[in-house]
């Protein structure tokens, strides 16, 4: 959410970021909220005045009784009560107004960057840097699910009937490969001075709408049947929810945390054969990264997260790119984003593994996280997210990455203390 105050000073620069952002659907919101910013600012004013004459009115009829006027103090008793009777309505038509301006304004993106390239969709991203030599082995590498279930690793058709498309079991080596990368991406990120939490899985709604927008929560929240909560999508959303109605001490800042949740989503849509396996699934877990800082910090910030996921990654032999996310790419809080993506051997491309994100003030404006600065002042935090690694994914890439032509895969050093000296998975078929 964006501040009121730009949309009344400049509403035409808030009209060309929508424009930037290819939703001129939402052009006619900027008139809406100055229209009702305009009445809600009057109808205080004037609800002000008339409580300040309620004030002097019944000071009068007080010094009237005592004089026992009791006309006169009854004449005034009922301007008292007609003023009475407009105060109600105008606290009605506030909140009326309030609602509907919160509504709008929430719908409203987030301001971009100078830097963003400009683009309807995905498929417009730009590709900004390449780290370790994308290889292309002698042999055919198999489907992501071939491999690992030549490897006695996965479980589809069980978990199908379980729980139905969208999940899956994994067993053995390949369960205990997931669980070391989580591992060894804990204590990754712990050498880098950020602090381990594990957060609530479950939020409530009012925390969902302060990390997201209306869309994102259609497209990707499970809501508990009866209840105010929902599963987490990712660990950001409980992470950032911690910290709503806070001030945080300047001292404390920059808070710099990473978590380990499960995640739950919906992945509404067909996708093709790629995309199918483990690639898009309803429940996965994975390691984040987290930064709640003060405003001149975040672009800093922005840099050293997503070059974490770099150094990961690239600490595990697997390829990756760097991938600047278009405007029409952006969720409606961000500022500015990029994807991580790793080599795919088998299909000849990169595809996303994280994804990195600065929110500027857009997530500390709805959830009121601010900080008090050395002069006393409290001001608005910068929030940034980014994915240290999520295995199911990471999976796809390692095992196509270290695969073998015996459709053996190979365990990276960093990776051996977690696997207890495993240095080769093989296939049990």
């Amino acid at each position: 959410m964006i501040d009121i105050n730009l949309i009344r000073s400049n509403p035409e620069l808030v009209k060309e970021n929508i424009k930037k952002k290819f939703q001129d659907k939402k052009l006619p919101l900027v008139d809406e909220v100055i229209e009702l910013d305009a009445k809600k600012r009057a109808l205080q004013s004037e609800g002000d005045a008339l409580r300040a004459s309620r004030n002097s009115l019944s000071k009068q009829i007080g010094a009237l009784m005592k004089e026992k006027k009791i006309d006169e103090a009854n004449a005034i008793k009922a301007q008292v009560s007609q003023n009475n009777a407009r105060i109600e309505e105008i606290a009605k038509q506030q909140e009326e107004i309030e609602a509907q301006l919160k509504k709008d304004m929430m719908s409203i993106p987030n301001i971009i960057a100078d830097d963003v390239p400009i683009g309807k969709d995905d498929s417009e991203n730009v590709e900004l840097q390449r780290f370790g030599e994308p290889v292309t082995p002698d042999f055919d590498v198999p489907y992501h699910l071939d491999i690992l279930e030549n490897l006695d690793g996965i479980d589809i058709d069980s978990a199908r009937r379980v729980a139905g498309q969208g999940f899956y079991y994994l067993t053995g080596d390949i369960a205990r490969l997931h669980s070391a990368v989580l591992t060894y991406a804990r204590d990754f990120m712990i050498d880098k001075g950020f602090t381990y939490v594990i957060p609530p899985f479950m939020i409530h709604g009012n925390v969902v709408s302060g990390v997201m927008s209306f869309e994102e929560m259609e497209g990707m929240m499970y809501k508990i049947e009866g209840e105010d909560l929902y599963l987490i999508g990712t660990s950001e959303h409980s992470m950032i929810g911690r910290f709503m109605g806070q001030i945080i001490d300047e001292s404390k800042l920059p808070l710099t945390l990473t978590s380990y949740s499960p995640c739950f989503r919906k992945e509404k849509g067909a996708h093709g054969l790629e995309e199918r396996g483990i690639y898009r699934i309803h429940q996965f877990e994975k390691q984040e990264m987290i930064v709640i800082c003060k405003p001149e910090q975040s672009a800093e910030w922005y840099e050293k997260l997503w070059q974490y996921t770099v150094e990961l990654f690239r600490s595990m032999e697997i390829p990756v790119r760097q991938l600047g996310c278009c405007s029409g790419d952006l969720a409606d809080l961000k500022y500015k984003s990029c994807d991580v993506e790793a080599w795919s051997p088998r299909q000849q491309k990169y595809f996303e593994v994280g994804s990195c994100s600065n929110l500027t003030d857009a997530q500390a404006r709805r959830l009121s996280i601010k900080y008090k600065d050395k002069d006393g002042q409290n001001k608005l935090a910068h929030t940034l997210n980014n994915t240290v690694v999520a295995p199911p994914r990471m999976l796809i890439a390692f095992v196509e990455n270290h695969l073998q032509a015996d459709g053996s895969v190979t365990i990276p050093d960093v990776l051996l203390p977690y696997m207890g000296g495993t240095k080769v998975i093989y296939p049990k078929k």
